[in-house]
């Protein structure tokens, strides 16, 4: 071997030195190379990359473990720690890397070490000793030929033949898969970057007209996890120029600032998603890990992409200073990291030259136009962003916090009246609260005036694909106006073929146009994008559910639930899939689950009725309506419908229609309403609505 790649490599304490030099002597009296640093000089670039170097280059990883690691929480040896983790997490399973080494009675069941460090068996050479079984068990195990079995030992038991060998499942000794650590400074710092992230079940809430009008919910009360099968993990096979931005850390040492920090990130995020180049993780899945202790290559799996970025930032006043850096997931080892010092007054700036550092640090072709592209829509008015950030910050989750978000962007509108994305966030919001707490009589008025929002966003910046995508559901679900909603849906699908959400409105668009095939791939996408987002796998459940294939969508919601136990409207159209089937029992269990909603109670009013118990169907339409009143006029033809009475389904059907209620996005898909295609009036209605071909 070449000076610099040692076959072992010795990582310990200052204070363990007499110790790792009795390992050290018994292994190379063996003819086992090693690295055995004794230098007191540690630190400094020329240092790290040194270190980095031989971890990565070496067979073997021996910490040395004991009371000494333990007392510290820093040092070097954490950070070499720290990186061979890292390698640990990335190489394939089933070969030997880490051999942990204590020497003295540190037990592991509560020893701070990294996870990888607590899967495998200790080999316990109290003061160093190092007998010759020790050493040959080394050579066998720096042979090429020799991997590493799972281990067969009780939980605890360590012999000096076990280095190196996996815990066999179950080992009680520390339950890895809930004590995961951070693996990196920055990520460290993360667990404690408490900015709250908003919950999918909120998404739900807010994005209700996108399916039908709807009557605000109860709190959600706590649901059991519906366990993901193992099969439909997807395998890691991450496409070439992939990336995941994490959560900046907020830095600044005010908690109020998270807002920004948090706004920066996704400001960032949707930078790289404008370049065509590059596959980017969608921003829910990416901060899904904020808060959490998992490391880098797990990320990395769970979103299937190659690199991942992170960083914090530090603002004080209009000052900033913003870190990141690239990591790459194969390999561990660092693409790129810079600092910048910065004036808020160049925040767009310093996105385009992060954006393009990554870019070239990923080795994907910057096309030209990438920068303006990037810069395009936003700001140069430091207020102005800084209010655009804290509106996007607000969950819309109350009409009072929404209320509170559209007023923040009023203000952004206020500073800079050419700020196209602070009118696209305020339609979005203003079409949302129209259509979740507005009569239904005045809800048009709102979904007029977040049209003509959206509109004002597209004009200022027309290449803007969320100006097109906000426009686009402003005219489909909030005017029924199908055609021109397509349009904007294909400008937006051309300009940002890789936004996640995107993808994921056009499918349920397409799906209600009769474009099924289009529709299920863009929303498999968008999985593919934004796969531990619940609301990816519910979306792309509702196009197999719309699609007719009921059993497919039932998996996939059941894979929503996974994700979010308290996603109430998966376990409601889960039901709606069991009724298409013929399992009216069935579909009552899984609708008949608190709160109640407007697609729960439809599916629960149809399930009583085919079930033959009328009263109870009947009590649960009376409640509806004395909840609801005229707003749930479509949900009342379905179930009248489903029921047998035709002449009470068109009657509710005309006063949807007179209402403009944004059910009738569905009708044309709506299996519920089959009963009634044959009526002259049901066919009217359908031609009035004029969708697309």
């Amino acid at each position: 071997m070449s000076e610099s790649t040692r076959a072992v490599f010795l990582s310990y304490a200052s204070q363990d030195e007499d110790a790792a030099a009795r390992i050290c002597a018994g292994l190379r009296a063996a003819g086992i190379e090693v690295w055995f640093d004794r230098s007191e000089l540690r630190g400094g670039d020329a240092w790290d990359q040194k270190i980095r170097r031989e971890i990565r280059d070496c067979a073997l990883f021996v910490p040395i473990i004991s009371r000494n690691t333990q007392a510290r929480a820093e040092g070097y040896f954490r950070l070499e720690w720290h990186l061979a983790d890292r390698r640990t997490q990335l190489r394939a399973k089933g070969r030997a890397f880490l051999v942990p080494i204590c020497v003295d009675d540190t037990h592991d069941a509560d020893a701070e070490v990294p996870d990888s460090f607590s899967a495998v068996q200790w080999t316990r050479l109290p003061g160093g000793d190092t007998p010759p079984a020790f050493a040959e068990r080394i050579a066998r195990l720096l042979s090429p030929d020799d991997a590493a079995p799972m281990s067969t030992q009780p939980p605890g038991h360590s012999t000096h033949a076990d280095v190196g060998i996996p815990k066999a499942a179950g080992d009680s000794s520390r339950d890895v898969a809930t004590k995961r650590r951070a693996s990196s400074p920055i990520r460290a710092g993360a667990i404690i970057f408490a900015a709250a992230l908003v919950g999918v079940l909120a998404y739900y809430v807010v994005d209700r007209s996108l399916l039908f009008r709807r009557a605000p919910l109860a709190p959600v009360a706590p649901a059991t996890p519906v366990t993901m099968p193992a099969a439909s993990q997807p395998a890691f096979s991450p496409p070439a120029h992939s990336v995941a931005v994490l959560p900046f850390l907020n830095m600044s040492g005010d908690p109020k600032q998270d807002y920004f920090s948090d706004g920066l990130s996704e400001e960032l995020l949707n930078s790289l998603a404008s370049i065509r180049d590059l596959h980017v993780a969608a921003r829910t899945s990416s901060f899904s890990f904020r808060g959490k202790n998992t490391n880098i290559a797990d990320i990395a799996h769970q979103l299937n992409v190659g690199a991942i970025l992170e960083g914090s930032v530090r603002r004080d006043g209009t000052r900033l200073r913003i870190t990141a850096q690239l990591i790459n997931a194969i390999t561990g080892y660092h693409l790129w990291s810079q600092t910048y010092d910065r004036n808020l007054h160049n925040v767009l700036a310093l996105q385009a030259e992060i954006a393009t550092a990554v870019t070239t640090a990923l080795q994907a072709t910057l096309l030209g136009g990438s920068t303006a592209a990037i810069e395009m829509g936003g700001t140069q008015n430091p207020q102005a962003f800084d209010a655009y950030l804290r509106g996007q910050g607000l969950p819309m989750v109350s009409k009072e916090t929404m209320l509170a978000k559209i007023a923040a962007f009023d203000e952004a509108i206020r500073l800079d009246p050419h700020f196209a994305k602070a009118y696209a966030a305020k339609s979005e919001a203003l079409g949302h609260y129209s259509g979740s707490y507005e009569p239904a009589a005045t809800a048009r008025k709102g979904q007029e005036q977040a049209r003509e929002l959206a509109e004002k966003a597209v004009a200022l910046a027309p290449d803007l694909a969320e100006a097109h995508v906000v426009l686009a559901a402003q005219l489909d679900a909030g005017l029924l106006d199908f055609s021109k909603g397509l349009a904007e849906y294909e400008r937006a699908l051309a300009l940002a073929p890789g936004d996640a959400r995107v993808l994921r409105e056009s499918a349920l668009f397409l799906v209600r146009i009769g474009r099924t095939d289009t529709a299920l791939a863009n929303a498999e996408r968008a999985v593919g994008l934004d796969p531990v987002n619940a609301q990816s796998h519910a979306d792309l459940a509702t196009v197999l559910l719309f699609a007719h294939h009921q059993r497919e969508a039932i998996a996939a919601f059941n894979r929503t639930l996974s994700l979010d136990p308290n996603a109430i409207w998966a376990t409601g159209l889960r039901g709606w899939a069991y009724l298409w089937l013929g399992e009216p029992e069935a579909a009552r269990q899984s609708c008949d689950k608190p709160p109640a909603s407007f697609i729960s109670d439809t599916c629960i009013a149809i399930a009583f009725d085919k079930l033959h118990r009328t009263a109870d169907a009947r009590a649960r339409v009376d409640a509806m309506q004395k909840s609801s009143g005229d707003s749930m006029a479509y949900q009342y033809a379905e179930v009248y419908a489903q029921w047998g009475d035709r002449q009470k389904a068109l009657g509710w059907l005309a006063t949807a229609y007179r209402l403009r209620d944004p059910g009738l996005a569905w009708l044309r898909i709506d299996s519920f309403l089959d009963p009634l295609r044959t009526e002259p009036q049901f066919q009217e209605i359908e031609r009035k609505l004029n969708f697309p071909t």
